[in-house]
């Protein structure tokens, strides 16, 4: 059912919440252990090991190993091990891992760093498992591939199918902030400073050329390649040219804040707060803290929430706070989360098809994956409700 208005019994039941002392983790990890099992063993049903991407129309719908979501599971799990410390979630997490192998190679999108970092970066970080840094190695030096020296920056897409209707040369979306941590990690693992480089420059470039004075971002830029002349600003998913698509503003603000973290550069956590604070004090932003799909689309109240938006950027708020110590970053990311777990957006066990938000939105102009769960979202609310224990506990 598409989400237009937030029922009064789901709003008072979150604001009951806020004020009582539910254990909000320990209950979300309850819920996702039914969940997100009944998802692996669907994944794993039968001969071949499927990646769950979504659920609608009755079904779970997979996608294939170079889908730009297809980390994202693999990720929920090895969140789930962080979060119960059982061995169950490691083990399946690294079957979900271990069948990206060949992903290390594409060199066709963008994307190889959600795909690969999720998946690998986290098994990594978590059980540190033999062949894993050399994966991530692997997968930054074809990311590299995509980086036109004249521009200063990664080439999201190639130029083909949808892509080659918009006149484009070189689009960069701001979701590609979000693969510049696989870079950072790499020179760490090498020692090859090419790898943080070209992150560094790419996010210099990205800062110059996608914000508004308010610092909303646009979607799209286009480049010249050879001469890095800004060719056109435009959107791919948003509403329109200069609308503030919801997910973009989230990418944006933990984009750059991923920049400081492997930094320290103070211009990032500078323009990350920026960015933080046009969300905070966005005007068309609901009371419950989950966006729209853009935040200037026509038809609100009517219009899709995004539940993606606000666990990505739930998660980018807690460093945030880690990183400043401003509380108002962890007061709206705690409204998110309450939000979120709240029965408007979090799915009654055994249903939603084993994924535990509903109402996100993927693409509307592009009529894809409108108002259902999306694996995304749950990788970003697990991790935020990982943070929210860490500050919590004091680690």
């Amino acid at each position: 059912m598409k989400l237009k208005l937030i029922s009064a019994i789901a709003i008072a039941a979150a604001a009951v919440s806020c004020t009582t002392s539910r254990d909000i983790i320990s209950e979300n990890v309850e819920n996702a252990k039914i969940q997100l099992k009944s998802l692996v063993e669907a994944s794993e049903a039968g001969d071949t090991v499927r990646i769950p991407s979504t659920f609608k129309n009755g079904e779970i719908d997979f996608v294939p190993e170079d889908d730009w979501v297809s980390g994202f599971f693999a990720g929920s799990l090895w969140y789930m091990y962080e979060l119960t410390g059982d061995e169950y979630w490691a083990d399946h997490a690294r079957i979900h891992t271990e069948k990206l192998d060949t992903i290390q190679n594409l060199k066709w999108h963008h994307d190889i760093g959600f795909m690969i970092y999720d998946s690998y970066g986290n098994g990594l970080r978590l059980k540190n498992i033999e062949g894993y840094e050399d994966v991530i190695v692997n997968a930054a030096r074809s990311l590299s591939t995509r980086f036109r020296p004249g521009a200063g920056v990664i080439q999201s897409w190639d130029i083909r199918g949808w892509q080659a209707t918009r006149g484009w040369k070189c689009p960069v979306i701001i979701d590609n902030m979000m693969n510049l941590e696989l870079l950072f990690r790499a020179s760490e693992i090498s020692g090859d400073p090419s790898f943080r480089q070209i992150a560094v420059s790419h996010a210099d470039v990205t800062m110059k050329n996608h914000y508004r004075p308010d610092y909303s971002t646009y979607h799209v830029v286009d480049y010249d390649p050879e001469t890095g002349e800004v060719r056109g600003r435009c959107t791919a998913q948003g509403y329109a040219d200069e609308s503030a698509w919801a997910r973009g503003q989230a990418w944006s603000v933990y984009g750059y804040e991923t920049c400081y973290r492997y930094t320290s550069d103070p211009k990032y956590l500078e323009h990350a707060e920026k960015v933080a604070d046009y969300i905070i004090n966005q005007p068309n932003m609901p009371e419950d803290l989950v966006p729209y799909w853009d935040y200037d689309a026509p038809n609100k109240p009517d219009e899709c929430r995004d539940a993606s938006s606000a666990a990505i950027v739930a998660s980018a708020f807690y460093d945030l706070y880690t990183l400043t110590s401003k509380q108002i970053y962890k007061e709206k990311a705690d409204k998110m989360i309450e939000s979120l777990s709240s029965p408007a957006y979090r799915a009654e066990p055994g249903t939603n098809g084993g994924f535990i938000l509903m109402h996100s939105v993927g693409s509307i102009p592009h009529g894809s994956n409108i108002d259902v769960p999306l694996n995304y979202a749950d990788y970003y609310f697990l991790e935020a409700l990982i943070k929210k224990r860490q500050i919590e506990k004091g680690l």
